[in-house]
This record gives C-alpha cells, sequence and structure tokens, in this order.
C-alpha cells in the first residue's frame, strides 16, 4: 500500500502529537502575537486583519495624495453639471494647493496669456473660456461641499463698503450668473472666494471614477460582501486541508502498523 504522507519543515512526518503541535505553532507564529495575528485562520481575527489591511491601503494612498497634491481634500467628485460640458458629473478631478505648478490664473488674466484649463468648449453663452478651475469652501464654511468652478477676476474690497470683502469671483461654465449673484440654502449670498477659502485648482480628471465616491455607500456594501465572499472561500480552502493533513495522517498510520505486523510474521 503506497501511503500519502504529509511532511514537516523539518522534512519529517508528523506522527506523534507532540510533532503536530510543534508544527502548528510554527505556521501561527508560535508565541508572537503579531505573527499569530497575521497567520491566524480564525474567521474573526482574519476578518478583523483584512479590514485593518484596508485601513491601512488607504491611509498610505491619502498620505501620498497629500504628500504630492499639498493640499485636502485632494480628489474631489464633480456633482452637478455647472462646469458641463468642460466638467461632467462622475469626474474623478485631482486637485493641487493654490500656489503648486504656479499662481492661481484668472480668466481675466488667462484671456491675456493665452492660458486656460478644461477649456476644449465655450461657456453656456458661447465665450470662449480661460484661466484656472479652482475648488473652494462657499463662504469658508466647511461644512459644506466644496464647489469646483471656474475663477473669473479678483475682487478687490471697496473701503467705502464695510461688509464687502476681497476675493475671487467664481462662475460655472454651464451657469447663466456669476457665482456672488447666487446664494445657497443655509448660506445666503455667495461671498468673493478669499484665497484662504481655496482648497485649491483642478489639475486633471478621469471621467466616471468620480461615480464611486458620490455613490460611496453602495460601493461599502459591495466591498463588504467580497470580503465575507473571499473570507468565507478562505476558511473552506483551510478546513479542506485541515482535513486532507488529518486523512494523510491516520493512512500513515494504518500503513505503519501493517508494517510492523509484517515484520512480527
Amino acid at each position: 500500500m503506497n501511503a500519502v504522507t504529509k511532511q514537516n519543515k523539518s522534512g519529517k512526518i508528523p506522527d506523534t502529537e507532540k510533532d503536530r503541535k510543534t508544527e502548528t505553532q510554527s505556521d501561527t507564529g508560535g508565541k508572537n502575537p503579531l505573527m499569530k495575528f497575521l497567520k491566524t485562520t480564525d474567521p474573526t481575527m482574519s476578518f478583523i486583519r483584512d479590514i485593518l489591511c484596508v485601513v491601512c491601503i488607504v491611509g498610505l494612498i491619502v498620505l501620498g495624495l497629500y504628500g504630492v497634491c499639498g493640499t485636502w481634500p485632494a480628489v474631489v467628485a464633480v456633482e452637478s453639471e455647472s462646469m458641463v460640458p468642460n466638467m461632467n458629473v462622475g469626474d474623478l478631478v485631482i486637485v493641487v494647493a493654490p500656489d503648486r505648478f504656479g499662481n492661481i490664473v484668472t480668466s481675466e488674466e488667462g484671456a491675456v496669456i493665452g492660458y486656460g484649463k478644461y477649456n476644449e468648449n465655450p461657456d453656456r453663452q458661447g465665450n470662449k473660456v480661460y484661466g484656472d478651475v479652482i475648488v473652494y469652501k462657499p463662504n469658508g464654511r466647511g461644512n459644506l461641499h466644496p464647489i469646483i468652478h471656474r475663477a473669473i477676476s479678483w475682487h478687490e474690497a471697496d473701503a467705502s463698503k464695510p461688509s464687502d470683502i476681497s476675493g475671487y469671483i467664481t462662475k460655472g461654465d454651464n451657469n447663466n450668473v456669476y457665482d456672488q449673484m447666487a446664494g445657497l440654502t443655509n448660506v445666503g449670498m455667495i461671498q468673493p472666494v478669499k484665497k484662504e477659502w481655496v482648497v485649491g485648482k483642478a489639475f486633471f480628471s478621469i471621467p466616471y471614477v468620480g461615480y464611486a465616491p458620490l455613490h460611496i455607500v453602495e460601493f461599502a456594501i459591495i466591498l463588504i460582501v467580497i470580503m465575507v465572499i473571499h473570507e468565507l472561500y478562505i476558511r473552506n480552502r483551510d478546513e479542506n486541508r485541515r482535513k486532507n493533513l488529518s486523512n494523510d495522517t491516520k493512512n500513515n498510520q494504518k500503513s505503519n502498523k501493517g508494517k510492523k505486523g509484517s515484520k512480527k510474521d
């Protein structure tokens, strides 16, 4: 009878309980808590390990983006049609600090030097657009979604008007009026954008990818389902391996008993 045997790392067959315990401790990291956590097959601990792995990966991506872009958020998703057709809903926009790769250029300045970002198409009024597209916090309110519109000009405050402030005049390419001529719910009239309210300027965009953060709940559910399926697969695979090991050990023991019986005869 040809018995299939399972060898341990030393090349020996774990035919004793002590050998099997030693091999199990080696495979699960022994007494080292970190290695034991990394190698454990316990379902709950494995799930926690996967979650921590995802968090670490996301953290590294965040640090990398901040280091390259110099601002946060370094990515924003276009949520409305106010910049159509130069920017569309679902575009994921990479944002860099206002002074990264040069200072902000307004539309008035861009028209003079022939510079413009996201200006392949004219605006709603049919005019050629110039200058940078900026991301800013409306009236400096950090609890609101930032707005991504074109910087049209720089407004210098009128000293005779105490309520007047200096800042950028902005407008969406697909809008009829400047942002400062419109208002937002619970905010009121949008004021000229102070420099400290500017998150950054649009550097480049990726179409459709922005739908992920716009539907973060749905994507989170999908990710969790994938992780659960993966965990069930790993558990099933490990269980089959343990069964195969147990069967191999039993076959090996039977084979050894048979050989001893033959020698006595």
